[in-house]
């Protein structure tokens, strides 16, 4: 393996595994979503500056006047997508909450599909459906620990939400092309500092260590390191290969939610999962059947 590839999947498993845990430091900060969300933004823009600074990436010119406006746009929705899929955790679990969140990739391909004039293939409306089949699976089943029906379901349409801001999130992001990733990230954090700064209480940072500890982490380490890890990661691998280790997230998340809190999943539920997880890695690896003309013409490249 090449080392630059190795040094990429090193860093793009740390950046998952780092993901993974971020629903056990937002439970245990025990503080209501949008003062995490908000502490998370802060501690994320300082960590972020520093880095961007180090870079060089805070000279005149780096970024246009457009580029700075749909990074802003693209900061709302990443912000609405952290205060839906936080919220979603203590009503449906970090579990289900997160497998949830993986059908963002289809509406991103319908978003695209709506706004970019790209075709929806026979291939992703099959990787559709099955992913459809696993919300289905898990909407229908109800693990312990998960809160009443009716909240089980609202954390759901939570998680649903998040994806679905993420996608316009990662629709804007394509027409960024060209600027510095670090630098959108720092925009996107301090959009969300000064938009949810007038719903934070006067009182400031929590007095209690374990929940002060957890808000810094979540700035600095799953917000400034997670994503320098991550671009760097992406700039080294494959498009492929990136694709299959971003799988590591959900998997990790569900592991923390069973060992950290003891939720386990219905037999249906890891139906679901696994339907959906599978999905969504058949869309970004492209799986898909080929007939016997095609397999020839393919080895014969």
């Amino acid at each position: 393996m090449d080392s630059s590839v190795r040094r990429g999947s090193v860093e793009m498993v740390v950046a998952m595994l780092i993901s993974g845990t971020i629903g056990w430091f937002v439970l245990v900060s025990g503080q209501p979503v949008l003062e995490v969300v908000f502490w998370r933004c802060v501690f994320g823009a300082g960590t972020l500056l520093l880095i961007c600074a180090g870079f060089g990436f805070l000279k005149p010119g780096v970024i246009s006047r457009t580029a700075f406006l749909l990074a802003i746009a693209s900061g709302v929705a990443i912000v609405g997508n952290w205060v839906l899929l936080f919220a979603s955790y203590s009503r449906a679990s970090i579990a289900i909450g997160t497998a949830v969140y993986n059908v963002q990739p289809f509406m991103l391909v319908g978003l695209a599909a709506l706004f970019l004039g790209e075709k929806i293939t026979a291939a992703k409306l099959t990787w559709l459906s099955v992913a459809f089949l696993g919300m289905l699976a898990i909407v229908s089943a109800h693990g312990a620990g998960q809160g009443s029906g009716g909240e089980y379901l609202l954390g759901i349409a939570l998680a649903l939400g998040a994806a679905f801001l993420y996608a316009v999130a990662a629709l804007i992001i394509k027409r960024l092309s060209g600027t510095p990733p670090h630098l959108i990230a720092l925009i996107q954090v301090s959009t969300g500092t000064l938009l949810l700064a007038p719903w934070v209480k006067l009182g400031g940072l929590p007095g209690e260590v374990p929940a002060l500890a957890s808000l810094i982490t979540l700035g600095i380490v799953h917000t400034g390191v997670m994503y320098v890890l991550l671009y760097s990661a992406i700039q080294r691998l494959p498009t492929a290969l990136t694709g299959a280790l971003s799988f590591i997230y959900p998997i990790a998340a569900i592991l923390v939610d069973w060992i950290a809190f003891g939720h386990r999943l219905a037999p249906l539920q890891w139906l679901g999962v696994a339907l959906i997880l599978l999905a969504a890695a058949g869309m970004q690896q492209g799986w898909w059947f080929r007939t016997a003309k095609a397999e020839v013409a393919a080895s014969s490249d």
